[in-house]
């Protein structure tokens, strides 16, 4: 796996990039915070179907289990809707600055 810039804008030009170099790809965007999120609603990160990404939903343990589950949508083709919170006391241990919840929509582009 590899990453890079967070950026929403440059993870929609990768995806389109890729989608023209024949990749199957998910796109991944935040839909909603609560608390304290280290990406805002809207921030984008696009992968492929052999868990390659570039852009940013959150970082940490959660950016990876986002990988993980848009993978799983590019293969099945089914859409998902994650949602990840926790405590202030364990919040950096999972990639979150601080106690928070985020909402992380997943799909598959398809042509």
């Amino acid at each position: 796996m590899s990453a890079s810039n967070p950026s929403s804008h440059d993870a929609l030009s990768v995806a389109q990039d890729w989608q023209s170099d024949g990749r199957k790809i998910a796109l991944a965007t935040v839909v909603e915070t609560w608390g304290s999120a280290p990406r805002p609603a809207g921030s984008q990160l696009v992968i492929d179907d052999e868990g390659n990404f570039e852009g940013s939903v959150s970082g940490g343990c959660v950016e990876g289990a986002v990988v993980f589950e848009a993978v799983d949508a590019i293969e099945s083709g089914v859409p998902k809707m994650l949602e990840f919170g926790v405590a202030d006391e364990t919040a950096w241990e999972v990639g979150l600055s601080c106690g928070g919840r985020i909402r992380i929509y997943v799909e598959p582009v398809t042509d």
